[in-house]
């Protein structure tokens, strides 16, 4: 058994079959499948069970997903490990976040990451709720990652650092039918607006859900896609509940940005699973807790 059978085997889980792998690890299909062969006859035993709907983990494959990332992750932290002897000159730093903090406070910090240690490369992986950040840390995807929860949500099973403390706010054009002034908007003071919600489970969804649920106002588009939240706010389909972390674009874009007088908050945090980081990793959670 080598590592290189072990991220065949893991890439096949993670993408779903043999072709994905493929393209994801930019090698010939035949190799992926004459490498899951060879560790199968190595272990004695079927990893991957055929079925109509394609291929799926047989018990023993399952047994062997958690010990393989275990053994791949740590080669890798090994190799930056002694890479980093002289300094954090090189090596590769992985981040999943959720959207809107990927526009704050993730650029920001990365930004200064970037001036500190400017040979290190930093990949940023979407993740579009707190269980995809742990999932994305599970698989390997990523060892950081930059979750935004509500204060009754927890990760417990990762290491945490709160970063900050977000409230919502309510983007609209200035044509919107909303109450005048600048005072932060109660729930009681909206009524009949269309509102652009993101998918459900996520903090964004949760308070114009109940918005929703306590006035006449409606969510008339749903959409995944958060870069596409303000556009439609500016195409005059309705308006947004974002976190305050988008209240520069929005000013920017020239929309009105009103605070809402809610309780509901994003606490913000940097999680990691577990185990040792790679230097980079450790240098990057060392700069937020410095900060």
């Amino acid at each position: 058994m080598d590592v290189r059978q072990l991220r065949y085997f893991l890439a096949v889980v993670d993408h779903g079959g043999v072709h994905r792998a493929a393209e994801h690890l930019f090698v010939a299909q035949p190799s992926i499948t004459q490498s899951i062969r060879r560790l199968e006859s190595e272990l004695g035993t079927k990893l991957f069970l055929r079925q109509s709907r394609g291929l799926i983990l047989s018990p023993s494959g399952a047994a062997l997903v958690e010990p393989a990332r275990e053994v791949v992750r740590s080669l890798d932290v090994a190799r930056e490990t002694v890479a980093a002897v002289e300094g954090l000159r090189g090596g590769r730093l992985r981040i999943a976040s959720m959207p809107s903090q990927v526009v704050s406070p993730l650029t920001g910090l990365v930004a200064e990451f970037s001036r500190r240690y400017p040979e290190v490369n930093v990949a940023v992986a979407a993740a579009a709720r707190p269980d995809d950040v742990r999932d994305t840390l599970r698989r390997g995807v990523a060892e950081i990652g930059l979750v935004a929860a509500g204060r009754t949500e927890a990760l417990s099973d990762l290491d945490r650092l709160p970063i900050q403390s977000q409230s919502f706010v309510l983007v609209a054009r200035d044509d919107a039918p909303l109450p005048p002034g600048d005072d932060a908007l109660t729930v009681d003071e909206l009524a009949g607006l269309r509102l652009v919600a993101g998918q459900p489970g996520t903090g964004m969804r949760r308070v114009a859900d109940a918005i929703t649920a306590a006035t006449d106002c409606r969510i008339v588009v749903e959409i995944e896609h958060r870069e596409g939240l303000l556009p439609l706010v500016l195409s005059g389909v309705g308006v947004a509940v974002v976190a305050d972390a988008w209240s520069g674009l929005a000013n920017a874009v020239g929309l009105r940005v009103r605070r809402l007088d809610i309780n509901d908050r994003l606490d913000v945090a940097l999680v990691w699973q577990r185990h040792r980081l790679s230097p980079a990793a450790a240098a990057f959670v060392a700069l937020v807790e410095g900060r």
